[in-house]
């Protein structure tokens, strides 16, 4: 699911406008339309005021049910498959460098960095 889509889908559900909206969470009408049509993904304080605009708790911007949506059961204490890629030994020190480099940096360089990982991809497949 598009959390766009579900932000649109919500608002006009509620009978609400952009504008509403606008006023609602202090964000600007242009700003709301490109998240809505998934040219920019909201940060989760952003997703907040969504969430407080529409009057709904925030886990309903990802999920569409009555409930919250149970979690999952992730096993305990270390993995016992080779499933589970970074779990343990080089990848879990692998994965942990990626994480500290993303942290650092920025909107602009995390998606230049997922473009080119998306183009490596499509030509590996």
């Amino acid at each position: 699911m598009i959390v766009g889509d579900r932000l649109r889908e919500m608002r006009e559900l509620k009978k609400m406008s952009q504008g509403d909206i606008e006023h609602r969470t202090g964000l600007f009408r242009c700003y709301i339309s490109r998240v809505e049509n998934g040219h920019t993904v909201p940060s989760l304080e952003t997703l907040e005021k969504f969430a407080r605009a529409l009057e709904v708790p925030i886990y309903q911007l990802f999920y569409d049910g009555e409930n919250p949506p149970k979690p999952h059961d992730l096993p305990r204490g270390r993995p016992r498959d080779k499933l589970t890629w970074g779990a343990s030994g080089k990848e879990a020190r692998m994965l942990h460098r990626l994480r500290g480099a993303l942290g650092k940096m920025d909107e602009k360089e995390r998606l230049m960095l997922l473009s080119v990982a998306s183009k490596m991809a499509a030509r590996s497949g």
